[in-house]
């Protein structure tokens, strides 16, 4: 090998991290502009906006993916229901990454950050909902190992067309 060669290098991978109370305001804004009907049931935010974080949306909840020093992305990871019975089960309410980042792995990154998360709380077992005409994400979940577990046809009407509520799960003792 020459001297000067130097190992290719791709773009960094994202740092994942526990989100803090501080990363309201950005992540606020990352949801405002990824917002989009191919995967929010909620209108268009607009202004004023409400807090990012409220009290059923704590930081405890989130995970943060960073690059370059910037909030690109979060998954938000809670038990699925209050249940004892249940406690075995983690649940995946909302993944984003911001438009720039995307293509760069920081969705596989968050989601693989949460199975270690969901593992280390004693869950066995991880589930989302998905809308049915999102086929990007429901492509990355198939490809981590999620199947689809039920189907709720036409759960919402989105700009006037009827789109099913998808339910995916995975197991966490295989990985």
């Amino acid at each position: 090998m020459p001297e000067s060669y130097t190992e290719p290098s791709g773009p960094t991978p994202p740092l994942i991290r526990p989100a803090r109370r501080s990363d309201g305001e950005a992540l606020g804004e990352l949801t405002r502009d990824a917002w989009s009907p191919l995967h929010s049931v909620q209108p268009r935010p607009t202004p004023p906006y409400a807090p990012f974080y409220d009290e059923q949306h704590e930081p405890e909840h989130y995970l943060v993916a960073e690059a370059d020093g910037e909030v690109v992305g979060f998954i938000r990871l809670v038990p699925a229901t209050s249940l004892a019975c249940n406690s075995h089960v983690r649940q995946i309410q909302g993944l984003e990454v911001a438009e720039a980042a995307r293509g760069r792995g920081v969705a596989r990154a968050l989601l693989h950050a949460a199975y270690d998360a969901s593992r280390r709380q004693g869950a066995t077992r991880i589930t989302l909902r998905v809308l049915g005409h999102n086929v990007p994400a429901r492509a990355l979940y198939a490809a981590e190992g999620f199947a689809v577990e039920g189907v709720l046809p036409g759960e919402f009407l989105l700009d006037g067309a009827h789109v099913d509520d998808v339910l995916m799960g995975r197991t966490l003792l295989d990985r």
